[in-house]
This record gives C-alpha cells, sequence and structure tokens, in this order.
C-alpha cells in the first residue's frame, strides 16, 4: 500500500469531525465546551472520555488514553495508521486514489489477533459460499427463504452453511495455515491425538462479528430438530470471542441506535435479521444466553433507551423478568418492554402479519417494565379468591413503592383498586406502610454498605495516565512548552534565547520537533501535530497538556518558567552531584573534602532560595 501523503491526510482531517465519527462508538453529550461520554477503553460508570471539537481530540481522565481521529480507530479497532485514514476518508466521503487503498481491508498478518480473525473471515466466506453456490447448500438456502429471508439479507449477513463432509480442515491445509493457529481458532475440535476436526457441520452459519465489523465467532443452526444436539451451537470462549460482551448486529445497528435514539434488544439471531428485513435496523441481541454487565455498558455507550423485544411464550416471559431485574441493577437505561401477543417471537409475527404491522407493533405493544412486572406476577394464577388477590397485591407492593411519578402512581392505584373491588384509600396506607418498611430495611443496609465502601478498593487499571507528582520543574518546563505550542510570540522569545532547552528529554524532543513543524506550518493544529510526533509516548503528553485548563498567558509566568528551568534546574542539579560526593566522602571518612562539600551545598542552597524569590 503506497505510503498517504501528509497534504492527503490533512485533507481527510479537516473534513472531519472527531464528536462524529466518536459519536458513533459513544454517546456524547454536550458539558461546557466539550463533550462527555462512558469511555470505550475502559468500564465506567461516570463520564470521563471528552471530546474537544475546537482541537479535534479525545481524552479519557480516568484512563489516560487521548489523541486525535485517527489514533481513536487505532486503539479502538486495532487498525493500523494508514487504515484508520482509509476509514475515516470513507466516513467523511473523500476520494482517496486507489493505491492507497491496496490491501487495506483486509487483516494485516502481523499480530496474532489479525491473524486468527482472517481465519474467522476465510471461513465465513467459504461457508457463505457453499450456501448460495453450491449443491450441497441448496437445502440449507432453501430453508432460509422459507423463514422469510431474502438473498440480499443472506448477503447483507454472510450467513452460510457447514456441510456433513468436513470441508474447513483441508481448505486450511491446502493454504498451508500455522496448525496452532487453527487449534486456537474455535473452528475445530481436537481428539486426544491432537488431530482437528471441523466443529460444526450439518448446520446454518450465522458469523458472530465484533464492534469492528470483523468476524470473531460463529453460531450454527440446526435445520432440523435432534434430540442429541443443541439447535444452536456456538464457537467457545477464544482470544477473539467473549460471549460476555458481544452483541450480535451490533457493528451494523450502530448508526441506526444513533440516528432513532434507542435500541431494541431481541432474543435470538433470527428475530434481529428479520426484523432488519421489516426495515428495523437497530436490533441486535446477545449470545445465546441471560444478558450480562458487559454487554449493558456497552449499550450504554451508545444510547440511553433500550426496548426488550423477546418471546412471547413462557421462557421469553421468564428471560424478560431476569433482563429488567439485571438492567434495573447495572445501568441507568430508560426502559421499555414489547409485549408479542400469542406467544409468538419476532420473527413468527413478522411472517405471519407483515414487515408493516411489524414496524407497528414494535411501536404499539410498547410498555413500561413495571407494566410488565405487575402482569408477569400474575401469570400462572387465577386470582378468583381473596386470598389470591391479597397474596398478589402484597406481592406487587414493593414494585408500586418504586414509581416516583404521582400521576403514574395513581394510575396504577386506580387499576388495582377497581379490578379487585378494593378501597383505594386502603391501597395508600398500605404503600405508605411498604416504603416506610423499605426505607427502614436500607437504613439498616446502609451501614454495611458504608463500610463495603470503605474498604480498600482494587488500584484501578490505568493504560496511559501518569500518576506521579510533577516536579516545580516539570510543572514549568509543561507550561513553557503549551505556551510555545498555541503563542507565536512567546515561541519567537524562548528560540531567541542562546542556549536554552528543556531539562527533560521528553519535552525537548517535542520542542525539536515543533521546530521542524513550523517550518512547514503557518498555524498550529494540534490533531495535526500530534501525528507529526509519531511516538505514542509524545503524542500522550500534548494530549496530556492540551486538556488541562490555563489561563491566559503573560509576560510574568513566560518569565517565571524561563527562570526555573535555566537557573533553578542547573543549581539543582549541581545539589544532587555534590550531595553524591558528600556520601562518597563520608563512605571514605575524608574529613577535608567532607567540609569543603559542605560549603558548595550551603552556597548552592542560598543560590536556589534567591532564584525563588526572584
Amino acid at each position: 500500500m503506497a505510503k498517504i501523503p501528509e497534504d492527503v491526510i490533512e485533507t481527510v482531517r479537516t473534513a472531519t469531525n472527531i464528536a462524529d465519527v466518536v459519536g458513533q462508538y459513544v454517546q456524547l453529550k454536550k458539558s461546557g465546551k466539550n463533550l462527555f461520554g462512558l469511555c470505550p477503553f475502559h468500564e465506567e460508570r461516570t463520564p470521563s472520555f471528552s471530546v474537544s471539537e475546537d482541537k479535534q481530540i479525545f481524552h479519557c481522565f480516568s484512563c489516560g488514553r487521548g489523541g486525535n481521529v485517527f489514533k481513536f480507530l487505532m486503539e479502538l479497532e486495532h487498525v493500523t495508521f494508514p487504515e484508520a485514514v482509509i476509514k475515516v476518508a470513507d466516513y467523511s466521503h473523500v476520494d482517496l486514489a486507489s493505491e492507497y487503498r491496496q490491501d487495506a481491508a483486509g487483516p494485516k498478518m502481523d499480530s496474532k489477533t489479525s491473524q486468527l480473525i482472517d481465519l474467522q473471515e476465510q471461513a465465513a466466506k467459504l461457508y457463505h459460499h457453499v450456501l448460495v453456490n453450491t449443491e450441497v447448500g441448496q437445502p440449507a438456502l432453501d430453508y432460509l427463504h422459507n423463514r422469510g429471508l431474502t438473498d440480499d439479507t443472506i448477503e447483507t449477513y454472510q450467513l452460510g452453511f457447514a456441510p456433513g463432509q468436513r470441508l474447513l480442515k483441508p481448505f486450511f491445509e491446502e493454504r498451508q495455515s500455522d496448525y496452532q493457529l487453527l487449534r486456537q481458532s474455535g473452528l475445530f475440535i481436537e481428539n486426544a491425538e491432537g488431530e482437528l476436526r471441523d466443529r460444526f457441520t450439518e448446520r446454518v452459519m450465522f458469523p458472530l462479528r465484533n464492534a469492528s465489523g470483523h468476524v470473531a465467532a460463529f453460531s450454527g443452526r440446526l435445520m432440523k430438530k435432534a434430540d442429541d444436539q443443541p439447535k444452536y451451537l456456538n464457537s467457545p470462549e477464544t482470544p477473539l470471542f467473549n460471549k460476555s460482551r458481544l452483541l450480535f448486529n451490533f457493528d451494523l445497528a450502530r448508526t441506526a441506535i444513533r440516528e432513532a435514539g434507542e435500541v431494541t434488544l431481541f432474543e435470538g439471531y433470527m428475530d434481529v435479521i428479520s426484523a432488519t428485513q421489516a426495515g428495523v435496523h437497530n436490533g441486535i441481541a446477545s449470545m445465546g444466553t441471560s444478558l450480562t454487565t458487559e454487554q449493558i455498558y456497552a449499550i450504554e455507550r451508545t444510547t440511553d433507551k433500550l426496548n426488550v423485544c423477546y418471546d412471547g411464550d413462557e421462557p421469553g416471559q421468564r428471560a424478560i423478568s431476569r433482563a429488567l431485574t439485571l438492567l434495573g441493577q447495572h445501568s441507568h437505561l430508560n426502559l421499555s418492554v414489547i409485549q408479542l401477543p400469542e406467544g409468538q417471537d419476532p420473527d413468527e409475527y413478522r411472517r405471519a402479519h407483515g414487515d408493516e404491522a411489524f414496524r407497528q407493533m414494535l411501536v404499539s405493544a410498547k410498555e413500561p417494565p413495571l407494566q410488565f412486572n405487575l402482569r408477569f406476577m400474575r401469570r400462572n394464577k387465577s386470582l378468583d379468591t381473596d386470598s389470591e388477590q391479597l397474596d398478589y397485591v402484597n406481592q406487587i407492593m414493593p414494585l408500586l413503592a418504586q414509581v416516583q411519578e404521582p400521576v403514574e402512581l395513581d394510575m396504577y392505584l386506580n387499576q388495582i383498586a377497581n379490578e379487585f373491588h378494593i378501597d383505594k384509600a386502603a391501597l395508600q396506607a398500605q404503600l405508605k406502610q411498604t416504603q416506610r418498611s423499605t426505607a427502614a430495611q436500607q437504613e439498616r443496609e446502609r451501614p454495611r454498605q458504608q463500610t463495603q465502601q470503605q474498604a480498600p478498593p482494587e488500584p484501578p487499571v490505568t493504560v496511559h495516565q501518569q500518576q506521579r507528582p510533577l516536579t516545580r520543574l516539570e510543572r514549568a518546563e509543561r507550561g513553557l512548552l503549551i505556551r510555545l505550542l498555541h503563542d507565536r510570540n512567546v515561541w519567537a522569545k524562548v528560540s531567541n534565547l542562546d542556549g536554552f532547552s528543556f531539562v527533560h528529554d521528553d519535552y525537548q524532543v517535542i520542542y525539536t520537533l515543533a521546530q521542524g513543524y513550523f517550518q512547514t506550518h503557518q498555524t498550529y493544529r494540534t490533531a495535526q501535530f500530534t501525528d507529526f510526533l509519531k511516538e505514542d509516548r509524545l503524542q500522550q503528553i500534548v494530549i496530556d497538556l492540551e486538556t488541562a485548563t490555563y489561563a491566559a498567558v503573560t509576560p510574568r509566568e513566560i518569565d517565571d518558567y524561563l527562570a526555573i528551568i535555566m537557573d533553578e534546574a542547573p543549581v539543582e542539579e549541581q545539589l544532587r552531584q555534590k550531595k553524591n560526593q558528600l556520601a562518597e566522602a563520608s563512605r571514605l571518612g575524608d574529613a577535608e573534602q567532607q567540609r569543603q562539600l559542605v560549603i558548595e551545598i550551603v552556597q548552592l542552597e542560598q543560590q536556589r532560595q534567591a532564584n525563588k524569590q526572584l
């Protein structure tokens, strides 16, 4: 792939607003001058991830990651710099010459992760080819067509078929793929002798893509029920695939979720695919297991509104109840339940009633979680006797006690009073008693919670953030460096000083590179300069400086910085050397040398104090 020239990179950068690209992955909200959201690089509950549209950079105040729009994609999607430029160019509709795109579409073979991804994507292509182009795949293709899927939908999701004849192993052997990588791919089962055989046979194959759109694993569905085999068989956990983290269709649905302002959580892959074909593009599904906190966090980063649309049968209703409980405990999402009629699943409903009716149902069948819970708790109850009715009312009182809106609460109390012919005043009295009991219970638990909170937390995992305290010298160096970059008057003053240099190597390197930058650039742009630096460590220093708060520059401030760097720093270094020499003289018992060094140290200390008073 030809090297992308700097002027082309700058064209892509200036055509792009970093907030638009980051906003595809993180739900951003305005706060002051910047935008904030939950960091996509580590799990957090309080937004500390910041995007500056003025400077076109991002920075997480918790984990410390930062950079420009290209760096964001490189870190999040694990792509190279040229690949990130191409992705941003495509997003911003900037035409790039073909030589810059050559070989950029596929994963690079320079890491274990990319090689494993390549194996998965080759397998997906093979399974898809078998489905749509071979006689052995025709029954599976007919099955999907009978399920109402079009060829375009099959192509979009790259659905495939794994036949009874095991094709995958000879396919990779012909390409001389690495045996150890094949073992770790999850595509094969290994026997005691170390021999590999295809994991998936006689199954319709659903590629499972990660948030970046790369195939990470598969789920295979039997076309005919078999007592000795599960209907769905997922890939095992691998370096690429963690079923508790991955959400089916999240990569394709992300843009639609942003546009709709909400996401719909379905129970199965076919429900999501069927909904997409009906024109509902903001659907996702978990990996055939209960919803996890990791998946909830991924959703929260993208939107603040979630609709749960599981099957209408008894297992589906229990799954909704579990999901609502987990979501209530671990998220701040605005929740709704889409209640399917007649015990159908979403795919069955669409095929029975058509696309338009399906889309309307997703709106008209929406209800609050409390309404679902009130109905769910009365399932399998006849409620014909006074005791059954009383038991039901006692069960739902804790739920009603959580309702904050007076009008909503009054509506539910009226419904219950009318249905069971109970005096509303009596319900209100019991509700108050329940609220008092709940408050008392919370009060009793508070000391235990406080004790748990006071327990020493595990140290946070930091990626780039510099935790050590800064010395007075380094604070001066950082303050002067940011002023140099942004103020040409300060730059002119400092660059004309004979013998000036920063004490710490990193700041001096940035200053030296800035000299080269300003020879070809009239205006300083943070996002552009960070690419000019190349090294991650230096880029991070600049991002840290750019996200700090500074008052308006003054001549006295610059003079103070220079005095510390040029006058105090040499004295500090001499003091350090003299103290080391004194320690050595003491070890050797050289009294005369000790006496002379003490005099010199005192003089240097006096000089240091005088410098501080200037």
